[in-house]
């Protein structure tokens, strides 16, 4: 089978098409002939060597959806044939540029026949991050504010969607009045250019003067001050990468503030987040944003685009 491999840490040049045997999956292992599979930031950072130890050579990719091709011994809810996808694939567990993928039980669900295999693989990984965030970590609840930073993102606008499935009044960040608008649509009640001078001012006056009750934060060092100002009592901020700066202003203990880490390798059990995924892309609550497609051979120009950003959703892989 084909497959996307580096054999050194380096850039987009390292990534190469290689030629490997068809996978056999173990006792509680899918093997997955994938679709299509997404490209995540987290994919590059690994293949630069920014991150972990990765042994070498590595596949990258960390989410898929495709057609169950055979299943473990131990296997109970797929058979051959079922239409799936799959997300929180750690570095250890292969990697989705492949053709066929041998992914844990536990990181599949059933994709729905009106799915397509993009949106599948577009939501998955993004699709959980942002369940995560909102309902296990912040709690959030009909009619309150939540801030999504980088809403055009993967993860942003994926939580722009959920938000708004959830009864609560999104707001959102993005890097240009094109992107603002593209947000909006998604379903953001307003979006505001994050270069803005008044960035603090124009969030108040969306709330009505209340504040944010959730915030969802992918760069929590350039944007912690700004969190914290326009936060509401008893406000939750949830940092999705990244550490946590030291904090030294006081609406964090006026407020009575939260600020929170998570990471979707906390989460073992995928499956029923993604089930409930699954659920929200069926009946049209969350619709992935494809801005691109790649084969193969086009992975290192995928590469090289998801981390320049600029674009609303999500990148594709096709085998």
């Amino acid at each position: 089978m084909r497959v996307v491999r580096y054999h050194e840490h380096g850039g987009p040049d390292v990534l190469q098409v290689d030629e490997m045997d068809r996978p056999t999956p173990a006792s509680d292992e899918v093997l997955v002939e994938v679709r299509a599979a997404s490209v995540n930031a987290v994919d590059a950072r690994f293949r630069s060597g920014e991150y972990g130890n990765v042994s070498l050579p590595a596949i990258p990719g960390g989410d898929a959806a495709g057609v169950v091709a055979e299943v473990g011994e131990r296997v109970e809810d797929f058979t051959a044939g079922d239409r799936v996808f799959a997300g929180g694939l750690g570095h250890g567990d292969g990697g989705t540029f492949a053709e066929y993928a041998t992914i844990p039980e536990m990181k599949v669900a059933h994709l729905p026949e009106s799915v397509s295999f993009e949106d599948g693989a577009a939501l998955s990984n993004v699709g959980v991050t942002a369940w995560m965030a909102f309902v296990e970590n912040a709690g959030l609840r009909p009619t309150e504010y939540c801030l999504v930073h980088g809403g055009n993102g993967g993860v942003g606008h994926a939580a722009v969607q959920l938000g708004t499935a959830m009864g609560a009044n999104v707001l959102a960040t993005a890097g240009s009045a094109e992107l603002c608008e593209r947000v909006r649509d998604l379903g953001a009640a307003a979006a505001f250019d994050y270069d803005s001078e008044t960035l603090a001012e124009e969030i108040q006056e969306a709330t009505d003067n209340e504040g944010v009750d959730v915030i969802l934060d992918h760069r929590l060092d350039d944007y912690l001050g700004l969190d914290l100002t326009v936060a509401a009592q008893n406000g939750r901020v949830v940092t999705i990468t990244g550490g946590i700066p030291a904090v030294t202003d006081t609406p964090l203990q006026a407020k009575e503030l939260t600020i929170r880490g998570m990471a979707i390798a906390n989460t073992s059990e995928r499956q029923p987040i993604l089930r409930r995924v699954a659920r929200l892309m069926e009946r049209g609550d969350l619709t992935a944003v494809v801005a691109e497609t790649y084969d193969f051979e086009e992975t290192g120009e995928a590469h090289r685009a998801v981390t320049g950003g600029g674009y609303v959703g999500k990148l594709i892989i096709h085998p």
